[in-house]
Formats: C-alpha cells, structure tokens, sequence
C-alpha cells in the first residue's frame, strides 16, 4: 500500500486534475472577486467548452489544441453575453455584496438548468468522445497519455501566465484592486466597469479552456458540469473568495485528497471528502488557506 502512496502514477494523476481545477477554480474566483458573482453555472461552461473541443475535432479532424484561442474567446462571449443581458444594470445600482451574492446565485442556477437542457436537446444526453494524443509514454513505472501531459503543460501553462497577468499588467492590478475593494478602486479612477469585462471574459474564457483540455480524457456529456462546479467552489471556499494563488494552491489540495482517498478507500469516498472538505472549510478556515485568521 505505501508503496502504491509513493508512486509516480498517484503523483501525476493528482498533478494533470489539479491543474485543471485550479484553471477552473481561477475562473470562478475572478467572477466572485471582482462582481462577488455566485456562478453556480461554471461546471456548464466548461461543459460548453468540452462540446466545442469535441465537435471541432469530430468535424475538422485538427487538434483542439490548436482552437484552444476560439474555446477562449466563445467562452468569453458567453460570459460577456450574460453581463450585458443579466448583471450589467444590476451591479450600476451599487447594491451590497450579499443582495448581488443572492441575485446572482438565482440567476445562475436559471442559467445552468437552460444549458444543460439545450445542450441535451440539441446533442442529447448519450456520452461522447474522441481518441487524440493517446499514445502512452512511459518513464520507469510511469506511464502518461499524451492527452494527459497536453492538459497538465497548458494548464500550467495558462496559470502562470495570468498570474503574471495579474501582477505585471495594468489591468491585471486593475483586477487585483476590484477584488480588494471595490469602493476603493472606484475613487481612485479604475474603470470599474471596463475591468468587470476584462474578468468575467478571462474567467468564463478559463472554464471552457479547461473543458476542452477535458475533452480529450473523459467523456462529454450535457450533465457533466455538475462536478466541476462543486469542485471550483471547494477550491475557491478552501483557498479563500478572491485569492488567486490560494485557489491554485486549493486546486492542487483538492485533487491530492480525491486521487489518494480513491486509491486508499473507494471511489464513494471521493464524494466524502470534497463535501467534507467543503464544510470544514466553512466551519474552521472561511478566510482560506491563505487568508488572515481572526485577530492576525
């Protein structure tokens, strides 16, 4: 058993999941951060994302590592589609955090039901997938897809761009002052709304990045998201609302803890932990991993 703990296949697999959900915990933690948006309807978009993967490789035949910037740019599409239809108005009132927290998570719960049920009508709801990149390469006892490394180097890939992104840039400290405290950011001439766009493009555009790269593993289906959304709101609860590099690092916590509670219990006991984990995280840290505890 203890053999099985240290092997290089646990630690892989748990490092490719990992960086996808930070890569979807880092799009849901732009959308709170910055509009304290509740997208309970982030695991449909990166089903969404997954669906374009599928049927751009289905119908061209080329890589969907090479559309990865239209993934992005239709994800940002959905994301500023709602903004402007649903949000835009809402969040001129200057209407407190709470009201805008329970609004949204209303309108998103709407938003997810229509998705997945389009996406049912439209696909229906049979499983789909497609073979690429699936040569197995071996290292020692080793052995890794080439899907799988695709999905680990480009999450990786994207995460350390936007968190040069966010310190480097000037809209990405525009960013990081929105999240720290919107009033402020206002009175100091940041454009709040243009910065809004500039968040919820990147964080919608994240999740369906993500879905592609999923594509390539795991099957597609209308009702998959579910899992994704649970997940990116225990890394964004465990690594504290609106901090980025703690959502990474909850990412990479989150899929040690499913990956070894599946190889040491049973695949019941993934669903145990994340909820639990979700919970405890409430009950004992709700600043985060990385957040200030009461009186630091």
């Amino acid at each position: 058993m203890l053999d099985n703990l240290l092997s290089a296949q646990l630690g892989f697999s748990a490092a490719v999941l990992g960086s996808l959900y930070a890569l979807v915990g880092l799009g849901l933690n732009l959308v709170y951060g910055t509009m304290r948006l509740l997208n309970i309807a982030h695991g449909d978009i990166l089903m969404l994302g997954a669906f374009f993967a599928y049927w751009w490789f289905t119908l061209t035949g080329i890589s969907p590592l090479v559309a990865l910037p239209l993934v992005a740019a239709f994800g940002a599409f959905i994301g500023l589609a709602l903004y402007f239809a649903l949000f835009r108005r809402q969040l001129a009132q200057g209407l407190n955090a709470p009201v805008i927290e329970a609004r949204s998570l209303l309108i998103f719960f709407g938003v997810s039901v229509v998705i997945q049920n389009v996406t049912a009508l439209l696909f229906t709801a049979t499983p789909r997938a497609y073979r690429h990149l699936d040569e197995v390469y071996r290292i020692g006892d080793l052995a890794m897809t080439g899907n799988r490394i695709a999905a680990l180097v480009v999450s990786l890939a994207l995460l350390v761009s936007m968190l040069i992104f966010l310190k480097a840039s000037l809209f990405g400290i525009e960013i990081r002052a929105l999240i720290q405290h919107r009033e402020a950011a206002r009175v100091v001439g940041i454009n709040v709304e243009k910065v809004q766009m500039v968040a919820i493009g990147l964080g919608f555009g994240a999740a369906t990045v993500a879905g592609a790269l999923l594509s390539m593993t795991e099957q597609t289906t209308p009702f998959m998201g579910f899992r994704f959304t649970i997940a990116a709101f225990v890394v964004i609860i465990l690594g504290g609302l609106g901090n980025i590099k703690g959502g990474i690092l909850a990412g990479f916590l989150l899929a040690i803890l499913e990956i070894y509670a599946v190889t040491i219990f049973s695949t019941e006991a993934r669903s145990i932990l994340v909820y639990g984990s979700f919970v405890l995280a409430i009950l004992f840290r709700p600043q985060g991993l990385l957040g200030r505890g009461k009186g630091a």
